[in-house]
């Protein structure tokens, strides 16, 4: 499985959860947001090969977390 680079990751999971929390009363912002959030969803599924957003969002905090972890020397 290919690793995602943290940095993007971290956006995408930014983008993901700021547009969830924001429930904006733009007009026409609605479908733009909604499609947008599966696109998220979808992409961060496939960065962390799972099938579920809740289970890709943990994953993806789990990489993080993981990379942010000082490398083991054997």
């Amino acid at each position: 499985m290919l690793i995602p680079h943290p940095a993007i990751l971290r956006r995408l999971v930014e983008e993901y959860e700021a547009l969830m929390a924001d429930k904006g009363d733009v007009p026409d912002a609605g479908r733009r947001r909604e499609l947008r959030v599966q696109d998220l969803a979808y992409t961060l599924c496939v960065s962390t090969g799972t099938r579920e957003v809740g289970q890709a969002l943990a994953r993806a905090r789990d990489m993080l977390a993981a990379a942010r972890e000082p490398a083991s020397v054997a």
